[in-house]
């Protein structure tokens, strides 16, 4: 969503009133705009999903999609959803949440892909939360990309808007108690902290998913980190999905006994709206 900086060269993110500030709609819906063109990272991103897929149908939710700018860089097999707090044309498969206020989640589908680009530079002292919600969002099998600034660098610029500011070590504790994080390697190297401007550069490194050991740490303007589900939290999200399941079961079978009033507190109780669950509770008519 971002690959700006600002002049800022502390750890110090955008604060209003002595607290991290929060960036609303009316805020995004501009600063959007800017990426509504593919840039190096997103082309990159697109590549590296492209190349996972492998030709199969999946479903990918993009985490903070902006303009939706990456579902033109998926092939076709790819079923791309998105969301984010500020959506510029809506369509069936984006939905707006603010995604800081709200939780992590797309009704109760769920994906074979999470991509999260210049997300979590934004999220403040809620990057646990989000990193929770994530990996409720996965199938078995699933695999989670995101990328994190390396405030590392050796020109550092931070991006004034920025409320998550903190050391690539310290981002990767946090993402490994939530992810099993399979690999990780610079977006690209720079002299300056932005991706390469210039094409052969970007050509030259638009394949390489290599660390350089000493040249990274103080050259790479980001990182890529490629995740998968730790099993014992997503045996944890199936047996509470599971729980659910056997509730709006149980309700389903007392509306179909007692009628409309029923159908009214089960869909209360359970989540499911009163239109699906009369349907799902309606008589079965045997030929």
């Amino acid at each position: 969503m971002n690959d700006s900086a600002g002049d800022n060269d502390t750890l110090t993110p955008d604060r209003s009133d002595g607290g991290v500030k929060y960036h609303k709609r009316d805020f995004w819906s501009e600063e959007n705009l800017k990426f509504s063109r593919p840039h190096f990272r997103m082309r990159k991103c697109a590549r590296m999903i492209n190349k996972l897929a492998r030709g199969r149908e999946l479903d990918l939710l993009d985490v903070g999609c902006g303009p939706a700018a990456l579902r033109n860089l998926l092939d076709s097999n790819i079923n791309y959803h998105g969301i984010d707090i500020a959506i510029q044309e809506p369509a069936p498969n984006l939905l707006e949440v603010d995604l800081v206020a709200a939780p992590v989640k797309f009704g109760d589908k769920q994906f074979d892909i999470v991509v999260a680009q210049g997300f979590f530079e934004y999220v403040g002292e809620f990057q646990a939360r989000k990193f929770a919600e994530i990996s409720e969002l996965l199938r078995p099998g699933g695999t989670f990309i995101v990328t994190y600034i390396n405030f590392g660098h050796r020109n550092r610029e931070i991006y004034w808007p920025y409320s998550n500011v903190q050391q690539l070590q310290e981002f990767r504790a946090s993402l490994a108690r939530y992810f099993q994080i399979d690999r990780s390697f610079p977006v690209a190297h720079n002299w300056n902290h932005s991706t390469p401007q210039k094409k052969w550069l970007q050509a030259v490194q638009m394949p390489v998913d290599l660390n350089i050991p000493v040249v990274g740490p103080v050259l790479a303007s980001e990182y890529f980190f490629i995740c998968s589900p730790h099993a014992a939290q997503q045996a944890q999200g199936l047996a509470r999905r599971s729980v659910r399941t056997d509730q709006v079961t149980v309700w389903i079978s007392l509306a179909r006994r007692c009628g409309e009033f029923t159908v009214s507190a089960a869909a209360s109780s359970s989540g499911v709206t009163p239109r699906l669950l009369s349907v799902l509770s309606a008589p079965t008519s045997t030929p």
